[in-house]
This record gives structure tokens, C-alpha cells and sequence, in this order.
């Protein structure tokens, strides 16, 4: 699955270059997100990407200290941003614990909304750019990004960013887009890999609502796209599988 999505995301960002210059990407972390950036660090057509014309976000990210080896950018380095020519002025990376704003999720929140709201054009769709890609991935639970089900994050209607509190998962405190900055996306991805996921996406899949299930209510503008090897597509219902026209 990391395999096919990183081949697809190579020809998305080349194509959003070749038409409009430059191409803008959300990264996701956890198993999935990496197991990507690895498979695109390691692909020989990832030189066919102009690196240097690439913005990259983040969809959330652990509240901890810079160089945290649990924070989400800290892993994408490794995986794949140090070993590929990127601009660091278009490499967006969420604030840490020990950054200009203190151990204060919220008020990190708000420096990052500001930063996607600076970055929005008056083509776009709000206060965040229109990423052509947005990766998300799916949690056991169903949660997306740091969006979990119940919790304050996912019924955010108007802020693009939050701060996080309390997660079911450690570290409890994170900083999220917002399911309002997640539709502004072209395309949303959603990957899931896995047995661990396979209850996930098929809630997910079958109409449940996105306060329960957060993965329902991450959709993009034109397209949503959900990546699943046959492990976690293992309970999907029948009715996503129409019987084939001989």
C-alpha cells in the first residue's frame, strides 16, 4: 500500500507543478503516513518532483519539544524530508513544546492558523491554501489527524487549527487541523494498512457520523480517496463492491 500511494503521489505532485508551478501537500504521521514518505524516499521516480516548488504541511502534530523522535516532523525527516532538496521556507512544520509559544497548545494552534491563513490566496477556499494532496491516517478508533471521536477537536465548525487535550493516545497534548481545513483539500487520502484498521474504515465506510466516527467527515473538494491494503479492507461492507458486469 506504501508503495502504490507514494507512486501516486509522485504523479499528483507532478502534475499540480506542471500546471499550476508548484504543488502543496499534507503529510500525515504514525505506521501509514512514514511507511509512505520511506517508499517515496526510496523510489527511483521521486527526482521526476521538483523539490524546491513543493510546500508541505502537517495534519497534526505531538506537542513536544523540537527533535522529539515522537513528533510527527521529527519522523518525516528521517523517513524522508533530509534526504531530498526541499526549500525550507515551504517546509511548514507544526510549533514545538519548546518553541516561541511556550508549552501553550492553543496558542501554537493559533500561530499555525495563522500561518496557513497567510499562505491562502484569494482563489482559496478560507483561511488555508487549497492543498492538491491532504494524507490522513486512520486510526483503530477512526480518528484522523488528532480529530478523536468525542472529543471537542472534531466538532470545530469554524477554526482551521486546535489545540488538543486529553487524547486517548499518548502524548495527550497535540495540535490538529480541523475537519473545516481538511475539506478545503482538493484531494483527501485516507490510509489505512493493516487488521488493526480494518473495523475502522469499515465504520468509517458505512455512514457513520464524523463526531463518532472522525475518518467519515474527511472528505476533499474533488476527490476522496481512500488507500487500504486487503487486510484493512477485510470488513468493508458488500455494497461498496457491486458485483462485476460480465
Amino acid at each position: 500500500m506504501a508503495q502504490a500511494a507514494a507512486a501516486r503521489l509522485i504523479t499528483k505532485i507532478v502534475d499540480a507543478q506542471a500546471t499550476c508551478g508548484t504543488a502543496s501537500v499534507v503529510l500525515t504521521g504514525g505506521r501509514n503516513g512514514n511507511g509512505l514518505l520511506a517508499a517515496l524516499s526510496s523510489s527511483p521516480a521521486r527526482d521526476a518532483i521538483d523539490w524546491g516548488r513543493l510546500d508541505l504541511w502537517w495534519g497534526d502534530e505531538r506537542f513536544l519539544p523540537d527533535g522529539d523522535p515522537e513528533r510527527n516532523y521529527t519522523q518525516a525527516k528521517e523517513a524522508l524530508l533530509d534526504a531530498v532538496p526541499l526549500d525550507p521556507a515551504r517546509v511548514h512544520a507544526m510549533p514545538a513544546s519548546d518553541g516561541p509559544h511556550g508549552d501553550d497548545a492553543d496558542t501554537a494552534a493559533e500561530a499555525y492558523a495563522a500561518e496557513l491563513a497567510a499562505a491562502a490566496g484569494p482563489e482559496d477556499h478560507g483561511d488555508v491554501p487549497t492543498f492538491d494532496v491532504l494524507m490522513l491516517g486512520v486510526g483503530p478508533d477512526t480518528h484522523v489527524a488528532s480529530l478523536f471521536p468525542e472529543l471537542p477537536a472534531v466538532r470545530e465548525t469554524e477554526r482551521t487549527v486546535v489545540g488538543v487535550h486529553g487524547a486517548p493516545k499518548p502524548p495527550p497534548t497535540r495540535v490538529s487541523l480541523t475537519l473545516p481545513a481538511i475539506r478545503a483539500a482538493r484531494e483527501v487520502w485516507l490510509l489505512a494498512a493493516g487488521e488493526d484498521k480494518a473495523e475502522a474504515a469499515a465504520i468509517a465506510l458505512s455512514g457513520a457520523g464524523e463526531v463518532q466516527a472522525p475518518a467519515a467527515g474527511a472528505y476533499g473538494r474533488s476527490r476522496t480517496l481512500w488507500l487500504l491494503d486487503a487486510a484493512a479492507a477485510s470488513q468493508l461492507p458488500p455494497e461498496l463492491y457491486p458485483p462485476a458486469v460480465s
